[in-house]
């Protein structure tokens, strides 16, 4: 397990590294970005993106088709300063020290890893939650939404229990698009959002 270990440790370090290089070429001019974690086929964060051009406004996904059809929906839009990037959450956390703020993030509709057994893989953990608020702009805010109603529930009490989150119940949803998951659930799904303090 030792030089198992040791390798990921390895493969993830190089990640990170050409992550911040990606960064630096494809953001360097960005004081601040909007990030989406598991942006699909880019439908939410092109349409977001379109409203607010001045913004800069990243996706990621672990998929590299969905990223390929991603950049061609901003690109269609002329969306110059849209990316998306086939990256891990975490990793791109971790490339982003040094660079550009997180002014808003957005995860909508992650996987719900229903089984007991399975949380640890949720996405929106305690150490997700402090990584991002490290990063984050003053009054940057988190937008989750899902139509699970058990991971709701998990996901809200994870961020009420977290020093550095305060939940904003009357908060507007910044956007609203139409996207896959967001069709298929018939409107029943549950959103909140939370504003990181340092």
């Amino acid at each position: 397990m030792g030089d198992d270990y040791a390798a990921y440790l390895e493969e993830r370090s190089a990640r990170v590294v050409r992550l911040r290089s990606w960064i630096a070429a494809e953001l360097g001019g960005a004081d601040a970005v909007t990030l989406e974690f598991g942006c699909g086929h880019g439908h939410f964060l092109a349409g977001y993106a379109a409203e607010r051009p001045e913004e800069w406004c990243v996706g990621l996904d672990l998929r590299t088709r969905r990223i390929r059809l991603a950049e061609a929906k901003a690109r269609k839009r002329g969306l110059d300063r849209t990316r998306f990037v086939k990256a891990e959450a975490m990793e791109f956390l971790d490339a982003l020290e040094g660079g550009p703020r997180v002014g808003r993030a957005f995860m909508l509709f992650p996987d719900p890893w229903p089984k007991k057994r399975h949380r640890k893989h949720r996405m929106l953990q305690a150490a997700f939650l402090a990584r991002l608020a490290d990063l984050a702009a003053p009054g940057a805010c988190l937008h989750f939404r899902t139509d699970h109603a058990e991971n709701f529930a998990w996901a809200l009490e994870q961020v009420a229990e977290h020093p550095r989150w305060t939940l904003r119940p009357d908060a507007p949803w910044p956007h609203e698009t139409g996207t896959y998951f967001q069709e298929v659930t018939g409107g029943r799904y549950q959103s909140f959002t939370a504003q990181a303090s340092k």
